[in-house]
């Protein structure tokens, strides 16, 4: 299940809403599933939403591998919200990059407001890393407080590509000059309209080399330490 939909929904955050997460986590396990192989989930608690065995799987190497492969140089990476520092700063380590954090708060189900910039991003370009993109708004807005802020070019690597009501425009017209995302679920005929400004990163061969390990009782967790 390289997407797990409804990730997002994984608590109660006002009267009468659901936790869609642990709902769909028991609909996998009725269905007769005994393990279960995902790939960054928005909430790593989900995992504990199972009675069966969670491979968590990270895109960090299919991301790292790509990142490594441009040769890239004066770059610092960047995460969007403090939830997302500990994966940030894994790919810093590898990438032998800076970190800057950009401090995000949510006004409403959609929308959020950036705050302020943690971090030196001035005459440099910044990578910025995300589990999924939605409707792009957070995105976006880090970006133009990173220009705001002094950075240069501004490139973004995200999962999941989502990307629901005008995400696509949004995006096109941001100041993001590319988007690297995988191929956990199919881009939409909206998000094709952003032509080479998106890029598509298979994750197969994680997948293959975790369920191979799965099958010769090897560890998947050295698999992100190999990087």
């Amino acid at each position: 299940m390289p997407y797990y939909g409804y990730a997002r929904k994984d608590r109660k955050d006002e009267g009468r809403v659901p936790i869609t997460a642990k709902l769909v986590a028991n609909l996998v396990t009725e269905a007769g599933a005994d393990r279960l192989l995902t790939i960054d989930l928005h909430a790593a608690q989900i995992q504990g939403f199972f009675d069966i065995p969670v491979d968590h799987l990270l895109a960090f190497p299919v991301f790292s591998s790509y990142y490594k492969q441009k040769n890239l140089s004066d770059f610092v990476v960047v995460s969007p919200d403090v939830g997302g520092i500990k994966i940030a700063r894994l790919y810093s380590k590898h990438l032998n990059m800076r970190l800057a954090v950009v401090d995000k708060r949510r006004t409403g189900p959609e929308e959020t407001e950036v705050g302020f910039v943690i971090g030196d991003v001035k005459d440099r370009n910044a990578i910025i890393i995300d589990d999924l993109i939605a409707t792009g708004g957070s995105i976006c807005e880090a970006a133009r407080v990173l220009k705001e802020k002094g950075a240069k070019d501004i490139y973004v690597g995200a999962t999941h590509p989502v990307l629901c009501g005008s995400a696509a425009e949004k995006l096109g017209s941001s100041l993001i000059k590319e988007i690297a995302v995988t191929d956990t679920i199919p881009l939409n005929d909206n998000a094709k309209s952003l032509g080479t400004k998106i890029k598509t990163l298979s994750v197969a061969s994680l997948l293959g080399e975790a369920i191979k390990r799965i099958h010769t009782n090897t560890s998947i967790s050295s698999m992100f330490s190999e990087h």
